[in-house]
């Protein structure tokens, strides 16, 4: 026998000692299947392998340990790929054999045995049956760097036509091109480009290759390929998307402090399914145990975006710790995102964000709008509510206003209502550049504004009321034909609110047709509310409209009486008795008040209920106690001609003043038309005071002559 001979068959018996079965997988990346092994029917070559493969047991490892050992697959022509089907050969080999990582080529497969610690020496196979299956130990294509792509490519298919022509390891920088390709391009673009990306030839191709390589491509170009892959829209129930998750989970304890911060934006990317739940818990638990290890900021707060709501609280408080720490090495960008990040993870750390609160303020110049946006929405998750911060960005932008669009004030105006913040100097601009630019707003626009000023009860000094408001009727005028009846019952609740009732607009609303649509509308309840507001403010209010609606509306339900047993026990300490006052009196009009007190002209003594009965009415003045403790006035409103003291909640103003917000002003206002004086008390002060204190304090409303203003004073004035 020649040596050459004699060679041959040495390699390969020593080939077969390496292998212990062969297993060809069918795989479609895109469906969900179960693989199927088969011997695989390699040519002569195979044969030979097989033979040996027989005398040994075949391996029992599953599926999850395939990519853990090297392969040798074949994507050729001769029945590896039917019908989107891959014919996948893997091999097992020992890991102590096999210490460099196989390059992957779909011309080619080969991989090589590289001197060991062993004492193993190379081994080379040759073999001239056939050029597309031959094992050499040529130098592997020099893999192409994603940026690289994603510089030469303009579309999706410009990369996969570059992975067709010579892929190269790892698969997952075409991957990550492709969404660097699509990040450039606008939306209707990015559409088209992924619906051809999908019916490409190559793209199955592609998926194949980037699960048989998940198990040993490097962790973070797993998850760069697997948030490529999310970001470009392929759905999450995929074998391609499940498989890599799977992988992800499997090999989590090869996180680094980079790939903590890559897998926190992968799973802030996906949607909540079974996989991604176990991959939240385990990234839990690895927080739990290296966050004394993280050395970033950033990565820091990707971990706080990501971990969840429902985390434990003993994990909240350490992450919490952890950025207390390292406060002195905070930039603006973490100051600013750091709003974000409790909130994602719903936990307020009041030291935390009055630190962030002074950065931001003390850099607000230049301070992006999506970030301001993005700082007050947490501020109202966490309800963090810092007036230096919120007027600290007001005045920015009113001093910036020129080079901010309409609908960023808009949008900016509707977080500061939801805070319940009334930022004068940015409202008081925004009105006399509508009244200067009328022209300028749209539907849209037009009911999110009166939305605005409505609720934060704004009349600005320097404009006439009006006129601002005329300006707005007239807009939504031009509106009604292609205006829903929603939104035109917002417009005209929100006029109500403001003492406002334009013609046009509500003869609009109250057409039968509008009304009735308006009744079945999924929000009902709150649609009947709106509509007894409006024909309470037909009834009441001086306006030139004298029109009752048609349609009998459904009662709204009255809300569940406060017992206020504090204010009571004060109440009857202070005047003798309980027969001094009333409680939970409804009026008409769906008005509600805690307490009433029957007090003569001079208002020097109240008078009990049973004696005020047989008295003249000219000789009594009525006082209400309005003690609110709902967070949001809906079932009580506010009537009052002569205004003393507020006793509401401290919902019921503006923040950090006693502006009294739209709903109260109204109930205030119908009831002085009604007849009725006013004293309201503050809840969070009389449940600070002790009882003697909260005695006096009742006496001096009560009895204080400043205490019922004249009938002509304005009630934006004194608030």
């Amino acid at each position: 026998m020649s040596d050459k001979a004699c060679s041959f068959l040495w390699n390969l018996r020593q080939f077969s000692t390496l292998v212990s079965t062969s297993r060809t997988v069918k795989l479609n990346p895109l469906g969900f299947c179960r693989p199927n092994f088969v011997y695989s029917n390699w040519k002569l070559r195979n044969r030979l392998l097989n033979d040996f493969g027989n005398k040994i047991q075949p391996s029992r490892s599953s599926v999850r340990y395939l990519f853990q050992d090297a392969f040798i697959f074949n994507l050729g022509a001769d029945g590896f790929q039917t019908k989107g089907r891959s014919m996948l050969t893997v091999f097992t080999v020992d890991r102590q054999l096999c210490p460099r990582r196989p390059s992957f080529d779909s011309r080619r497969s080969f991989f090589s045995i590289g001197a060991h610690s062993n004492g193993f020496n190379k081994v080379n196979f040759h073999h001239e049956v056939s050029n597309e299956n031959v094992l050499t130990s040529e130098t592997k294509p020099t893999p192409i760097s994603y940026r690289k792509l994603s510089q030469e490519c303009n579309s999706l298919n410009d990369v996969l036509d570059e992975f067709s022509k010579a892929p190269t390891f790892p698969s997952s920088n075409y991957f990550t091109a492709m969404w660097t390709v699509a990040k450039r391009l606008s939306d209707d673009q990015k559409h088209c480009e992924k619906q051809l990306m999908v019916s490409h030839p190559a793209f199955n191709q592609l998926c194949e290759h980037i699960m048989r390589e998940a198990k040993i491509m490097h962790y973070d170009h797993l998850l760069f390929s697997l948030h490529a892959i999310v970001k470009l829209g392929i759905p999450q129930n995929t074998l391609l998307v499940q498989t890599l998750l799977r992988v992800i989970q499997e090999r989590i304890n090869e996180c680094d402090q980079k790939c903590l911060s890559v897998l926190s934006a992968l799973l802030g990317a996906m949607e909540p399914c079974k996989n991604v739940h176990v991959l939240q818990a385990g990234l839990r638990i690895l927080v739990d145990q290296q966050v004394w290890k993280i050395k970033h900021v950033f990565t820091l707060q990707a971990v706080m975006k990501c971990i969840g709501k429902d985390a434990p609280i003993a994990l909240k408080r350490k992450l919490e710790m952890k950025a207390l720490s390292e406060l002195d090495r905070f930039s603006i960008l973490n100051s600013q995102h750091m709003f974000e990040a409790l909130a994602a993870m719903n936990h307020r750390s009041l030291t935390l964000l009055n630190e962030c609160s002074k950065t931001v303020i003390d850099n607000i110049h230049g301070c992006p709008f999506k970030v301001m946006l993005n700082i007050l929405q947490s501020c109202k998750d966490l309800r963090y509510y810092n007036s230096y911060l919120f007027e600290g960005i007001a005045d920015y932008v009113a001093a910036t206003y020129d080079i901010w669009k309409l609908k960023h004030v808009i949008f900016l105006l509707l977080l500061f209502e939801n805070l319940g913040f009334r930022p004068v100097g940015m409202m008081d601009l925004l009105m006399k550049k509508i009244v200067e630019q009328p022209e300028s707003l749209d539907v849209k626009n037009i009911v999110s504004i009166l939305h605005v000023y409505s609720s934060l009860n704004h009349v600005c000094k320097y404009q006439n009321k009006e006129h601002f408001l005329d300006v707005m009727a007239s807009a939504l005028t031009g509106c009604l034909y292609h205006i829903s009846s929603e939104n035109l019952l917002n417009a005209v609740y929100s006029f109500c609110l403001m003492n406002y009732l334009p013609l046009a607009p509500v003869n609009h609303l109250l057409q039968k047709e509008v009304i009735s649509e308006l009744l079945r509308a999924d929000d009902t309840e709150r649609n009947v509310h709106k509509l007894h507001v409006l024909d309470t403010c037909i009834k009441l209010d001086n306006t030139p409209y004298h029109k009752a609606i048609d349609l009998a509306l459904p009662q709204v339900p009255p809300a569940p009486p406060d017992p206020n047993t504090k204010v009571a026990e004060v109440l009857s300490r202070l005047l003798g008795g309980g027969g001094y006052f009333s409680k939970n009196v409804q009026l008409p009009h769906n008005y509600c008040i805690d307490f009433e007190i029957r007090m003569d002209t001079n208002r020097s003594r109240v008078l009990p209920f049973s004696n005020t009965d047989a008295t003249s009415a000219t000789d009594i003045q009525r006082v209400f106690f309005f003690v609110f403790d709902l967070p949001v006035l809906v079932s009580c409103s506010s009537l009052w001609r002569q205004v003393a003291m507020l006793c509401v909640p401290r919902a019921a103003y503006c923040w950090g003043s006693s502006h009294p917000r739209g709903f109260l002003a109204m109930k205030m206002r119908h009831l002085n038309v009604m007849g009725f004086h006013v004293i309201l008390v503050n809840n969070w002060e009389m449940n600070k005071l002790e009882m003697e204190d909260a005695v006096t304090f009742l006496k001096t409303k009560i009895y204080s002559v400043e205490a019922l203003p004249t009938a002509d004073t304005n009630l934006q004035s004194v608030c």
